[in-house]
């Protein structure tokens, strides 16, 4: 009731300064001004500011808004820990505990080198990634 007759009072006053505004001559600053004076009775006329006072001035409002603030804290919290890796591993590691990291050589492949590679690629005559190369730099004379 109180926030209605405010937002009244200051829709009256808006509209009076417009007024005053467009008696001398400046249309345009006056229609602007009677635009932002009926906002605060076009708010209580929807029933907005009913709305906002009810939410601000009941404590249930602001506990629930507590409850939510404390399950994003919770919330971030846990991505926090286990983007660290410090969580609790709820979850088995993709491909389970006998999977390869990429690069790893398989089982039963030399220790030296990757898995499909021989000891002669890439060496001179022997038909390597490399033959392409050495052909254009024997046609230059390198």
């Amino acid at each position: 009731m109180l926030t209605s007759t405010v937002c009244a009072a200051v829709s009256a006053g808006g509209l009076g300064i417009a007024l005053l505004t467009a008696y001398r001559k400046r249309f345009l600053a006056a229609t602007r001004i009677a635009a932002f004076a009926l906002i605060p009775i076009g708010l209580v006329m929807t029933g907005i500011i009913d709305w906002v006072t009810d939410l601000v001035f009941k404590p249930t409002v602001w506990a629930g808004f507590g409850v939510l603030a404390l399950s994003a804290l919770l919330f971030l919290v846990s991505r926090a820990a286990e983007r660290r890796g410090s969580g609790g591993h709820d979850l088995p590691p993709a491909g389970g505990p006998d999977a390869l990291t990429p690069g790893a050589p398989a089982i039963g492949a030399p220790a030296g080198r990757p898995e499909g590679r021989s000891k002669t690629k890439g060496r001179k005559g022997t038909g390597g990634e490399f033959d392409d190369i050495e052909a254009i730099l024997k046609k230059h004379g390198i």
